[in-house]
């Protein structure tokens, strides 16, 4: 695969017919002697990846040719110096935010016109972390990893393409192919993405790594289907939180009032499940 338009857009772009993490061959590549030569927005990718990692440490599987696995280096950097710790919290969020930014402009490209009334109409929302829903059913996820000498962080993305009813590793999954009802075209989607990602990253580089100036705040809160529904939260020690997903805070963790007792906590970290009843 050639890739032409995501090549214009990584610094530099590598396509492996077979790999078996990204994000495994990019930190080696990014940390190793070479480093230097992996400058920020680096990209591997390819349509075949064979020990692919998820959060929590899941793995994550699809037959060849029928998904993408894309891995972004970022060596985000102040004007003033290096970026606070804290606000590497974000980038998960950007990088779930870019996505479905891609997402939706695939999916909407594919819409039937406004005046056909009885066609389906889809909602593409970033459910928090960092997957990418159509509908409720899981289209992409994303893996974020910090570099292990500390110079930057890699964002593993997996995105489902062209998966159909008999390839989906779980019963709440879904492709482009399955909503769309073609083969999406994996460069225009890949460059739609890299694109949104340079572009908040910029964005939010350049107010300081302030997520509300940068307006990176409302744009995650915007996309974010997690925001006002009913959540059960499943934390680190084992516990389980169930309430209301309320908002953000500033470090762009999920605020969620406690059904019990009303109190608000933050979460920073756990498996997050919608609750419809």
């Amino acid at each position: 695969m050639e890739f032409p338009i995501s090549r214009g857009i990584g610094a530099r772009f590598e396509y492996l017919d077979e790999a078996g993490s990204t994000n495994d061959v990019l930190v080696t590549r990014a940390t190793g002697p070479d480093g230097s030569a992996w400058p920020d927005l680096s990209v591997i990718v390819t349509d075949n990846q064979t020990s692919g990692r998820g959060r929590l440490g899941r793995t994550w599987l699809a037959p060849s040719g029928k998904s993408l696995a894309i891995s972004v280096l970022l060596r985000p950097r102040l004007e003033s110096g290096p970026l606070p710790p804290n606000r590497y919290g974000w980038f998960p969020l950007l990088a779930g935010a870019a996505m479905t930014q891609a997402v939706r402009s695939v999916v909407q490209a594919a819409a039937p016109p406004p005046g056909d009334e009885d066609a389906p109409r889809h909602e593409v929302t970033l459910k928090w972390p960092n997957d990418v829903l159509i509908d409720g059913y899981k289209v992409s996820g994303i893996l974020s990893e910090l570099l292990p000498d500390a110079s930057g962080l890699c964002i593993g993305t997996g995105l489902n393409l062209s998966l159909d009813e008999h390839d989906l590793p779980t019963l709440t999954s879904t492709s482009l192919m399955l909503v769309t009802g073609s083969i999406p075209n994996a460069d225009e989607v890949l460059a739609a993405y890299l694109d949104a990602l340079r572009s908040l990253t910029a964005n939010f580089l350049a107010a300081g790594a302030d997520p509300v100036a940068s307006g990176l705040h409302a744009e995650v809160s915007a996309l974010c289907g997690t925001l006002g529904a009913a959540v059960r939260v499943e934390l680190p020690g084992g516990q389980d939180l169930v309430g209301t997903a309320v908002g953000l805070d500033g470090d762009g963790r999920l605020i969620v009032e406690d059904q019990t007792n009303g109190e608000l906590q933050a979460v920073a970290a756990g498996d997050v499940t919608h609750l419809r009843y």
